[in-house]
């Protein structure tokens, strides 16, 4: 209902006009006489149902506007996590706004207090969970339910429920500022089972958010040492998780029907941070309601990985969580590349890059090659490999590889491994950059592909006018961009001037920023107009 509108309603897949009169001040006034108060949150309810209306304001404060939703309690919604609620491990619920998450909580506690006969404890900040008025609707059962007056001390009331109401179980909606999430951790160390649930709609979404990422062990850099950094084939600046997870088990919701579960979430960052497809389970429930349990990993293979979730990590720029090492590459000295093939009598023979030209007899083209990169991103040389359609795979241990990719740094430093390798014949070729450009020139070199066989990589096809940006150039944008957010999402800038660029170049920095939630603006003239990152 909107002031000078037709009143509208809107359901899942129409929606219709419900009169041919346009709503007055009068219709407004009349629906607020008749129901509860709006509280801080402008939400009201109708005491015992789980209906409720929402505010719009003009700015003298006068509402001028209602969204009323109709609530309903949902019986047999948790059907297809019932055995993750029953574990006792705590659970965190993701998904997008009106997906159902909410029921599924208010499902949640009722069986928890009513079937499995357990102490439960249901902070309700907009009495959303269990209706507004003094007495709870019945859809929660035995379960107990305290109000939060103000959304602003939603944490304080959650703490007050675990040291003042003895609960086996406390079911908390929309954790979504710092101080609740750190309840949550207070309230999950007291050994307290948590369901709750948070504003994102995928795990990705909470890794990257600085506000919610203690829910699932935070996130930090750490710098290793030159030995371990060389042992782990990464840079020395890492992402690794800082803390134990505040809930054991994800949920990411895409209906009543279909969920993706992250069984342990502890792990499942960790496998992220490698450059990993973490395990996850995808529970689907047909119309005879069988729950139907497959491997998610295997699922997104199968499709190509070009489904919903981290099927596409690969594919998308920015900050990849999946990049070990982190976002930036290694040092840029030239652009050509430097090709190392070992012989028997460890002698080599070094050819200077700077175009795609047939590959040695000593490197057959044919069979699959098995890559071990030592010190390159591992995730960049994936894109590569995907982009070109050639057959490679990578590997984790150099005994197993065909050929070796390293960094003209590591290669000067004349690392164990690499002699080794060398010594046992296998090539060694050394990249100048450490950019996905520089390894699909080396891959097309590697696989006899020209320039006309080898297919455009994404990140440097053209879309409008470049500015007269070459594919270098842009490499160079990403990766200075990648690290700026990095910086801010750690904690450790809040905001960051980029260098000079050109129209088309900006506007790629300013998807890149839009991408993970950081405030982008152009600043300057040109030539030297300039975009600024910043948080918040």
């Amino acid at each position: 209902m909107d002031l000078g509108r037709l009143p509208e309603a809107r359901y899942r897949t129409y929606e219709r006009f419900l009169s041919a009169q346009e709503i007055t001040q009068d219709d407004i006034d009349y629906v607020i006489s008749r129901i509860g108060m709006f509280g801080e949150d402008n939400r009201a309810g109708i005491p015992r149902t789980l209906h409720r209306i929402s505010a719009l304001r003009n700015r003298s404060g006068n509402v001028i506007g209602l969204t009323c939703r109709v609530g309903r309690a949902v019986f047999g919604t948790i059907t297809i996590l019932r055995d993750l609620i029953e574990s006792g491990q705590s659970v965190l619920l993701l998904g997008r706004p009106g997906v159902g998450k909410t029921t599924l909580l208010r499902e949640t506690a009722r069986v928890e207090a009513d079937e499995l006969r357990k102490r439960v404890v249901i902070v309700d900040t907009s009495n959303e969970i269990a209706g507004d008025g003094d007495i709870p609707h019945p859809g929660i059962g035995r379960a107990r339910r305290m109000q939060v007056p103000r959304p602003s001390e939603q944490h304080a009331i959650m703490i007050e429920a675990v040291e003042n109401h003895m609960p086996e179980v406390i079911v908390i909606d929309e954790i979504g500022t710092e101080l609740e999430a750190t309840a949550s951790r207070t309230i999950a160390e007291r050994g307290v089972q948590l369901i709750g649930t948070a504003h994102g709609n995928t795990l990705d979404n909470l890794m990257i958010n600085p506000t919610l990422s203690d829910l699932i062990g935070g996130i930090q850099a750490v710098t290793l040492g030159d030995d371990e950094a060389r042992r782990r084939g990464t840079q020395k600046t890492v992402l690794e998780r800082k803390a134990p997870p505040t809930f054991d088990i994800l949920v990411e919701i895409q209906s009543w029907d279909k969920v993706i579960v992250y069984p342990d979430v502890a792990s499942a960052v960790d496998a992220i941070l490698r450059g990993e497809d973490p395990q996850a389970e995808l529970r689907e429930r047909n119309a005879d309601n069988d729950i139907h349990v497959q491997d998610y990993r295997r699922t997104r293979e199968t499709n190509g990985r070009n489904g919903t979730g981290y099927g596409q990590r690969d594919q998308r720029d920015g900050v990849g969580y999946g990049q070990r090492g982190g976002p930036r590459g290694g040092p840029r000295d030239g652009a050509g590349l430097v090709q190392r093939t070992g012989q028997s009598n460890g002698s080599y023979a070094e050819r200077d890059r700077s175009s795609f030209a047939p590959s040695t007899p000593s490197t057959p083209s044919a069979a699959t090659q098995r890559i071990y990169p030592f010190g390159i991103s591992r995730d960049r040389l994936e894109r590569a490999i995907g982009n070109l359609r050639v057959p490679a795979t990578i590997v984790r241990e150099m005994s197993e590889a065909s050929l070796v990719m390293t960094l003209k740094n590591y290669y000067r430093q004349g690392a164990d491994r690499l002699r080794q390798a060398e010594g046992r014949g296998v090539p060694v070729y050394v990249l100048r950059n450490n950019t996905i450009h520089q390894m699909e020139r080396q891959l097309a070199d590697i696989f006899n592909i020209s320039p006309v066989e080898a297919p455009v990589s994404p990140a440097y096809r053209g879309g409008g006018d470049q500015g007269g940006a070459t594919g270098d150039d842009e490499v160079e944008a990403r990766e200075e961009t990648e690290q700026a957010i990095t910086d801010m999402l750690t904690g450790d800038r809040s905001a960051v001037e980029l260098t000079p660029r050109g129209n088309y170049i900006r506007k790629l920095q300013h998807q890149m920023a839009e991408r993970y939630n950081v405030r982008s603006e152009s600043r300057g003239r040109e030539p030297n107009r300039r975009v600024k990152l910043s948080r918040g």
